[in-house]
């Protein structure tokens, strides 16, 4: 479809949408019209697994806790916690919050969510939650956490989707359906969805930070062209939308918008397929020297120059140079095709060597391969990009039918999310199937260590370990670019990325 015409068609709807809202809203109503740059998967907190699904959860499900700007723990639906022992914690539950189908939330609605999260066979939540051994209503407003060992990471673990907390009435009548129409305590209840289409939230009566929430309607539009978005955004028919850096110069020089931004905590890496399966029976699957080799054909900085116009970070860990938990030490290797053909020369490989990278259907996607491409090209492989949508590639690459994937992960407060569960023996992200018992001994070393040095010196055996291994290649840490009308205030982007709006309004 020309993009025109995919113009026009968002602006006729939002113009049939506004007029719905109008009619059934005073004047003074507020909707709020966000671009995504892809459509989320199932908005349940258990069972989600993609950033853009967290990020419109964020509006309907508020968290145990939140951080701000200087990543400091903040309270939410709990207003404290007490460390009883170094295993036993007491989080105190905000009393007055009900669910959006006026059920009220408590201490043992908390407790169900967190077993949901456990027990659910298709969680997603198990490792971030797995240091708890059970949890125990002391009383309505008390709710009392026991761990197998004391867990650093495990309060951080509230911050994101482990710690949304869902409506039992509503998930035990929906059953693994939840998803389709979540029911949870934040700002904004679910409303409607169209696939491929919009997402309509509008604003919860009863949300217990009421005054903080000035918008009646949430509509998410998810558009992968980032060139459409960015139309879409200019012609004023998004108030929001996320923006690839390629953009972000127009919006900077456009005087009726203004771009707003955040170094991430995230990461966008290759995790290649080295597992007991066929797919995974390639010589990049079969050989770590080949895997370095590949490595060392790409120049890291010339991809965030040429794809990001340098707003992303080169990296070769999966935690950012913003986190506690960073491992200065831990650089990339510059592009070196020298030695790049010495290893494959080591390994005995025929050149070229075929490496098949499955990739989201996304323009950055797509460049990033290119990119790529073209430089392993030059050092003796054979790049073969597969373009599919999100949604089928994570299912593809969960069940492990795939080569090498180019994936990235958004990042959590604590470094421990965006480790343990990818490169831990088992773990439920852990789709390369790598499995080292020097980098398992150092993730659950510096879960139980308090001392932040001690801690990082853990963090940086994992990492010497993982560069010799390399299932996963990590190549950037990006940063979050939002575009909005210059009648926004009060809207901040966290290192996270997610869509906060407590506190932002659109100016008349």
């Amino acid at each position: 479809m020309p993009r025109h015409r995919h113009l026009t068609a968002a602006i006729a709807l939002t113009a049939a949408l506004t007029a719905a809202l109008t009619a059934s809203h005073p004047a003074t109503a507020q909707t709020l019209r966000f671009g995504l740059n892809n459509d989320p998967d199932l908005l349940d907190p258990t069972t989600s697994r993609t950033f853009v699904g967290t990020a419109v959860m964020t509006a309907i499900c508020d968290k145990l806790f939140d951080f701000d700007e200087n990543l400091n723990l903040v309270p939410k639906l709990a207003t404290g916690y007490t460390w009883i022992n170094p295993t036993t914690v007491d989080l105190k539950i905000r009393q007055g919050v009900t669910f959006q189908d006026g059920e009220k939330l408590d201490a043992a609605a908390v407790k169900y969510t967190l077993d949901r999260h456990i027990n659910t066979p298709t969680s997603f939540r198990k490792a971030e939650l797995g240091a708890m051994d059970k949890a125990e209503v002391i009383n309505p407003e008390t709710l009392r956490i026991t761990l197998k060992q004391p867990s650093q990471p495990f309060l951080a673990a509230f911050t994101d989707r482990a710690g949304m907390i869902v409506s039992p009435k509503a998930a035990e009548a929906t059953g693994k359906d939840f998803g389709l129409h979540p029911v949870c305590a934040g700002p904004f209840a679910f409303t409607e969805r169209v696939a491929q289409d919009h997402i309509t939230l509008d604003r919860y009566p009863g949300y217990w930070d009421a005054k903080s929430i000035h918008f009646d309607r949430v509509i998410y539009r998810p558009m992968t062209d980032s060139a459409i978005r960015l139309a879409n955004l200019k012609a004023a028919s998004l108030d929001m939308a996320d923006i690839v850096p390629s953009d972000a110069e127009a919006v900077k020089s456009d005087p009726k918008l203004q771009l707003l931004s955040s170094p991430g905590l995230g990461y966008l890496g290759i995790s290649i397929n080295i597992g007991p399966n066929p797919q995974a029976n390639t010589p990049i699957g079969r050989d770590a020297r080949i895997r370095r080799a590949f490595e060392l054909t790409i120049d890291r900085t010339a991809l965030v120059n040429v794809v990001f116009n340098g707003f992303y970070t080169p990296t070769a860990q999966a935690i950012s140079a913003g986190s506690p938990m960073h491992v200065p030490e831990i650089t990339p290797p510059a592009r070196d095709l020298v030695a790049a053909a010495k290893l494959l020369k080591e390994a005995g490989a025929t050149l070229p060597v075929v490496v098949k990278l499955t990739i989201p259907n996304n323009p950055q996607s797509i460049q990033v391969a290119e990119v790529i491409q073209s430089m392993a090209r030059e050092g003796g492989f054979d790049v073969q990009p597969t373009v599919m949508d999100f949604g089928t590639a994570l299912a593809t690459t969960q069940r492990g039918d795939y080569a090498a994937f180019l994936i990235g992960w958004s990042g959590l407060l604590d470094a421990d999310s965006n480790i343990y569960s990818f490169l831990h023996t088992g773990g439920p992200l852990n789709i390369t199937t790598y499995s080292n018992k020097i980098v398992d001994a150092a993730l659950d070393a510096a879960r139980t260590e308090a001392d932040p040095a001690k801690r990082r010196a853990e963090y940086a055996k994992l990492w010497v370990q993982e560069r010799q291994d390399l299932p996963v290649l990590y190549l950037y840490t990006p940063s979050y670019l939002v575009g909005a009308t210059a009648k926004l205030h009060g809207y901040k982007v966290l290192p996270d990325g997610l869509i906060r709006l407590q506190g932002a309004s659109l100016a008349p």
